[in-house]
């Protein structure tokens, strides 16, 4: 068996630096730092160009060079994507294209001549059959998608690819949510889940938000290199095709991978961004609308830029509440594509740019009501219970070395946060180390002494 791994880094135009440089020394930082000293450690990435150039801008060029370093070193491979996260099944054909070729021009400008991918990823997997062709057209060989975009099940020992002869790489769903939830917090951990497939000629395609590693979950990173001592060698997804041969052509369903079996089911693959009763969700599309037909008339390219940075899918995300709903998130987005429009010159009428402001404004109005009223609780209520039922389902067992182990790695981590005085970081990785004790002995069949967390 071959682990190929895909983690995907981004953050919003509109993030602040503050977060911004919580994320870096987190997750980015922590991540890079470990591939270095870890050769044998392969990866696929992806990291969104407007991410590349807020890294810039904000004083992290190093780890632009220490990803352009890995990349010429040949242990990772970058992927192509979308420069500002759009979804890009609900966009017209001209702005897809332009999101896929401002991307190109701005990480070949910070990469350099190593970066010429081969391969796509569609910010939130969301797919459409006019998505891949565009992505052929412009040259790509493969897309990875979620692999609830195809309707049998994936034969991990072989590779897809479509008519046009686009590869398609399918995303294992379940081991992926096992590696994100921290349910398998540790390379022993993961061998241990595999054990029955190890041996087998396949390849385990797992894809996650990078932010999950150090980020979001304490001390995860260290299972990206922790598993070069492990019976599981690493490949980036392009290498998949180096072991495994071609199958029949197929074509993907409508997909994304946040999409629930419960979704798919309702054939509503884009609807924690685009659902058909969510009154927010219309009327944010209408004033996308709005703002691409006004730059397309105004032909500015001050407008257009801003038009592109609009566009990001965060905004809808945080519109669903299912469970995630933040006020700020959507009023964000919606100001940036008002502000788009009533930026947009002389050929934009008055009566156009009215109507987008009074758009933005009853999407504010509607989102206080919805908070008034507990409308978002409700729905949050109803998502959190498919969660709960989902981390209830084929949940492994750590063992107590499993947790002994995490606990360890993040008593040093906590050790080396106090040092440095970053007394906010170190409090995090108490608490965590505090929910993992009880868990262990909790869960745990044998009985130990407790490991003691410093005060």
């Amino acid at each position: 068996m071959y682990w190929a791994n895909f983690i995907h880094i981004y953050q919003p135009p509109t993030q602040t630096r503050q977060i911004l440089e919580r994320v870096v020394k987190e997750s980015y930082r922590k991540i890079l730092a470990g591939l270095l000293t870890h050769p044998q450690a392969k990866l696929t990435l992806n990291i969104n160009a407007g991410l590349t150039e807020m890294l810039a801008e904000n004083g992290f060029s190093d780890i632009i060079e220490q990803i352009r370093t890995l990349l010429e070193r040949g242990q990772i491979e970058l992927t192509a994507s979308a420069k500002y996260h759009p979804l890009l099944p609900k966009l017209p054909e001209a702005e897809i294209q332009r999101q896929i070729e401002i991307n190109e021009k701005t990480n070949r400008q910070f990469f350099g001549p190593a970066y010429h991918p081969k391969g796509f990823f569609p910010p939130e997997m969301a797919y459409s059959p006019l998505v891949g062709q565009i992505v052929r057209k412009l040259g790509f060989e493969w897309i990875i998608l979620d692999e609830v975009a195809l309707p049998e099940p994936i034969n991990y020992t072989q590779i897809y690819q479509n008519r046009a002869g686009l590869k398609f790489f399918f995303r294992e769903r379940a081991t992926s949510f096992k590696i994100l939830s921290a349910q398998l917090g540790t390379a022993k951990a993961l061998i241990r889940d595999l054990s029955s497939r190890l041996k087998r000629k396949e390849y385990l395609l797992t894809a996650m938000d990078g932010e999950t590693f150090g980020h979001h979950r304490l001390g995860l990173e260290e299972m990206l290199w922790e598993i070069t001592k492990e019976p599981l060698p690493t490949i980036t997804i392009s290498q998949i095709a180096n072991y495994f041969p071609l199958k029949n052509e197929i074509e993907p369903q409508n997909s994304s991978w946040a999409l629930t079996d419960n979704l798919l089911s309702r054939q509503q693959p884009f609807i924690r961004w685009d659902d058909p009763e969510n009154q927010i969700h219309q009327k944010q599309w209408q004033l996308v609308k709005l703002a691409i037909e006004a730059v397309n008339l105004d032909c500015q390219e001050k407008s257009r830029q801003q038009l592109d940075r609009s566009l990001y899918s965060d905004q809808f995300w945080w519109a669903s509440a299912r469970p995630w709903w933040s006020l700020e998130w959507i009023e964000k987005g919606a100001h940036d594509l008002l502000t788009t429009i009533e930026n947009c010159g002389p050929k934009v009428k008055p009566a156009t740019k009215k109507k987008a402001r009074e758009i933005y404004l009853d999407i504010i109005l509607t989102g206080f009501e919805w908070q008034r009223s507990g409308r978002i609780e409700k729905m949050a209520r109803q998502e959190d219970e498919e969660i709960r039922a989902r981390m209830r389902t084929n949940t492994p067992q750590l063992t107590r070395e499993d947790y002994n182990q995490m606990i360890a790695s993040l008593r040093k981590q906590m050790l080396a946060a106090a040092k440095n005085e970053e007394y906010y970081r170190a409090e995090q990785f108490k608490k965590r180390i505090i929910e993992l004790i009880n868990d262990r002995d909790n869960n745990a069949n044998e009985n130990s002494q407790e490991i003691m967390v410093n005060q």
